[in-house]
């Protein structure tokens, strides 16, 4: 009896090292710095179960065996946790490292930059083709309803949802710019002061000229003068897309709401999306009796007070222009 005690003990006391060995072991590979040569950022896609990430961490060497990544993060208590997405890994990660990498929830952050001055069949297209974003655009919204900007998303984020935060974006920048707007402005609403911006922000890509583009514009409005504007015309020619030729003067007659060299006042509606400084811009026009502006040939534009003035600047852009 005392023998089989005595083996009884023996095969415990063995068990208990072994365990406890196969424990210890567990825990250094879980817990010590992996063969990953540099830090990189890592896809873990929607639906994968704990073994894949375990498989995908082999193939980045992340973890060299599977079972190890198995075993640390169901004793943690992180097997639950984890989070599909893309992550940052940095050089030598330890398997446990990464397991709280997706456990966090911190994915990698992207941007997509939408300039001023788009229409929104173009932003819709160039949200097509943002690498990382799913999903489809069924329908695309009205010109001027869109704020350009700079949005960050994550890896799988929906195209449709740059979208609804680009129109939740415009939303509150109306909100935030039109109480302020300055007194007796030769508009009532909100939607004028969009159309208006939309044809300042085509009308000049210098920051510094939007103010005085407005005032221009402004002046005209006040004393019933068309505002002859190019970019409208190219609207009104081709509503659908972008038009990729120069205006002729046939251009100019053409019938249309939008032709303001035929039509008075602001065109029915945004001719694209402004930004906000072209908004604002229209909001605080420059005080100015300027009527008249034509390029200068530096990307900027020549102003005059009266059409005598403005017929020299003419002149002299086309002496530039024929140059080139």
């Amino acid at each position: 009896m005392k023998r089989f005690l005595l083996l009884l003990g023996l095969l415990i006391i063995t068990a208990a090292l072994t365990i406890g060995g196969a424990a210890v072991y567990v825990y250094v590979q879980y817990t010590s710095p992996s063969k990953l040569a540099q830090g990189r950022d890592i896809i873990i896609p929607q639906g994968t179960g704990v073994r894949g990430i375990a498989e995908i961490f082999r193939r980045e060497h992340i973890v060299d065996e599977p079972l190890i990544f198995l075993a640390g993060v169901r004793v943690s208590g992180l097997d639950r946790s984890l989070r599909a997405g893309e992550y940052h890994f940095p050089e030598r990660v330890s398997p446990r490292q990464a397991a709280e990498i997706l456990a966090s929830g911190e994915t990698v952050k992207r941007f997509v930059t939408i300039p001023e001055g788009l229409r929104s069949g173009e932003i819709v297209e160039r949200i097509n083709l943002v690498d990382g974003l799913t999903g489809e655009i069924t329908d695309i919204p009205s010109d001027g309803t869109l704020l350009p900007e700079t949005y960050q998303f994550s890896y799988g984020d929906s195209k449709q949802s740059i979208l609804d935060r680009m129109r939740a974006a415009h939303d509150e920048m109306v909100e935030q710019l039109w109480p302020g707007r300055d007194p007796d402005l030769p508009f009532d609403t909100v939607e004028e002061a969009l159309v208006l911006a939309s044809i300042v922000e085509r009308e000049t890509g210098v920051a510094a000229e939007r103010a005085r583009v407005a005032g221009v514009f402004v002046n005209r409005l006040r004393i019933n003068m068309r505002l002859q504007s190019d970019p409208t015309v190219a609207y009104a020619i081709s509503p659908e897309k972008r038009l990729e030729r120069a205006l002729t003067r046939q251009d100019l007659r053409f019938e249309s709401p939008y032709n303001t060299y035929v039509t008075g006042g602001l065109p029915p509606s945004p001719i694209t999306n402004p930004g906000r400084e072209a908004f604002y811009a229209v909001l605080h026009p420059a005080e100015t009796k300027e009527l008249y502006f034509v390029a200068d040939g530096t990307g900027g534009h020549a102003f005059a007070h009266t059409l005598k003035e403005h017929n020299r600047n003419v002149a002299k852009w086309r002496r530039i222009r024929d140059a080139q």
